[in-house]
């Protein structure tokens, strides 16, 4: 690897004015430049981005720890987060948990060994048990996003509980009285919040909650559709669904064909969450559509006052969702 030193003796000046010329911390002459980009050029030299950072205070990155393959609901956030990194002159490194503690802990690990200016985490179900020490004990800027934390920071989430009553509810003005919910993994808040809205709106209305109608789901599809085809197998089964991420919401319908069930006719279904192609369903799919991109800009735009600074309060901001009124709940076809 070509050196600093070795730059400088190409260019017949000294190590000290290739690293002003290449940091741009001092003037100098306009001759003097040319010979060292020159030499840089004709060497090949690369500056090593973890000297400079040592040098600089700065490595312009950013980090973000998610599980973007498991759940495939976070690709737009990923892509908005890279694009506004992006623009701002940093590089997104990203690093995918599996939502899986111990792999969320390797990964922020190495995110902040990289000395990353700032970090955007959706923690994983084990995070507080896990990598959340690691981060508390860092002095670096970090937003968590989707999900909370277990320590005050900043934070992006959907709305939750309120979207999950709006679902619900719109099942039960259908008529419904026995309405399943397909929960997603255990051990997160929003798992919890959608779950208060479904209690919040059975209760509501005067109708029992029966604990065999909460269905884990987990957030996958072949998960919920087990859960859901034994549910279904059950001579008191429900007639309508309520399903807590697309993925289950997939898993849901899987089941409902199994079983020779047709959608709104048989079993009433409606979801937290929307897909680029729901309304070519048939039926097409009623579901409360978040917006992930606006979850990735916001994100961004906190990290970067906090990188920048900002040492106001920490900040909570709820994106809201956008209810779509399609026909798998029973509704008129449009």
């Amino acid at each position: 690897m070509v050196t600093m030193d070795e730059v400088a003796r190409h260019a017949g000046v000294s190590t000290t004015t290739v690293s002003h010329v290449l940091n741009q911390t001092r003037k100098v002459n306009e001759d003097t430049q040319l010979r060292v980009e020159a030499a840089v050029a004709e060497l090949g030299y690369r500056r090593n981005s973890v000297a400079r950072t040592l040098a600089g205070g700065r490595s312009h990155t950013v980090g973000l720890a998610i599980s973007g393959l498991a759940n495939p609901y976070f690709g737009p956030l990923i892509h908005t987060v890279e694009r506004r990194v992006s623009e701002a002159g940093f590089v997104l490194i990203l690093g995918d948990t599996h939502d899986e503690a111990a792999t969320e802990l390797k990964v922020i690990d190495s995110l902040l060994d990289r000395q990353v200016d700032g970090l955007i985490v959706a923690p994983s179900p084990g995070f507080a048990d896990a990598a959340a020490a690691r981060v508390a004990e860092s002095d670096t800027p970090v937003v968590f996003v989707d999900r909370g934390a277990p320590f005050d920071c900043d934070r992006v989430t959907p709305e939750n509980r309120r979207t999950a009553d709006q679902l619900t509810t719109h099942l039960i003005e259908h008529g419904h009285r026995r309405i399943a919910a397909i929960a997603g993994l255990a051990g997160l808040d929003s798992t919890d919040e959608r779950l208060q809205g479904y209690r919040d709106a059975m209760k509501r209305a005067g109708l029992p909650i029966d604990e065999a109608l909460i269905l884990r789901g987990d957030s996958r599809t072949e998960n919920a559709e087990r859960v859901v085809g034994a549910m279904l197998g059950e001579s008191d089964r429900a007639t309508g669904i309520v399903a807590f991420n697309n993925a289950m919401t997939l898993g849901a319908m899987r089941a409902a064909k199994s079983a020779g069930l047709r959608i709104p006719d048989d079993l009433a279904l409606v979801s937290y969450d929307d897909f680029e192609w729901a309304d070519l369903f048939t039926p097409g799919l009623t579901c409360a559509a978040q917006d992930v991109a606006g979850l990735g800009r916001v994100a961004v735009e906190l990290l970067f006052d906090r990188m920048e600074g900002d040492t106001s309060p920490f900040a909570h901001r709820v994106i809201d969702t956008t209810f779509h009124r399609r026909d798998s709940c029973g509704c008129p076809v449009a």
